[in-house]
């Protein structure tokens, strides 16, 4: 026999116990110890400027390495530089993706530990990523002496994801080379 609940309270038949002492505190102190506040990683000031400084040696260091012995010629070239604009000068809300993908590439780029082992893998995929900054170059020109179009916005974004992409990719890569070397030479220890 089921029976409204409004008649319970009218009745009062329900019995009015009340809480023991402290019942919330013991609570709430079960509570996080079952299940803790997760901490945010903490990405401190000099984590980002040894980042900067680390791409900024590597591409130095790319640049001199692959850039081309020629004798240089007897008569001074002239060349103009043009002042390009980015993505930033475009508005404010391309510049926040051109940061972002930016400072991802620069973080995966530090994250990179070069070895003698992996010299070849580094060279290629250096060069793509040269390859890449030279389209994004000619890109800005582009975006300099046209306006901005949305299929050159849109093709500067690309760049910028496949530049990122490359690097996923040679992680990827290079966490393999390494589990196949400690795997090789887990079996040369066992022979």
């Amino acid at each position: 026999m089921a029976r409204d609940i409004r008649e319970l309270f009218k009745d009062d038949k329900m019995s009015h116990e009340t809480m023991p002492k402290n019942h919330q505190e013991r609570f709430l102190k079960k509570l996080d110890k079952a299940m803790p506040l997760a901490t945010k990683p903490k990405f401190n000031k000099i984590r980002i400027a040894a980042s900067v400084v680390l791409f900024i040696g590597l591409s130095f260091g790319a640049f001199k390495y692959f850039q081309p012995k020629v004798n240089k010629p007897t008569e001074v070239v002239t060349t103009k530089t043009v002042e390009t604009k980015t993505l930033g000068d475009v508005s404010p809300g391309l510049k926040k993706v051109e940061d972002y993908y930016l400072a991802s590439i620069n973080l995966e780029l530090s994250k990179m530990k070069y070895t003698p082992e992996t010299k070849d893998l580094f060279d290629g995929y250096l060069l793509q990523l040269d390859e890449l900054d030279k389209e994004y170059q000619r890109l800005s020109v582009e975006l300099t002496e046209s306006g901005p179009s949305e299929l050159t916005v849109n093709a500067l974004i690309d760049n910028l994801k496949f530049r990122l992409n490359l690097l996923y990719r040679l992680r990827a890569q290079l966490k393999e080379l390494n589990t196949s070397d400690t795997s090789g030479e887990d079996v040369e220890q066992s022979i």
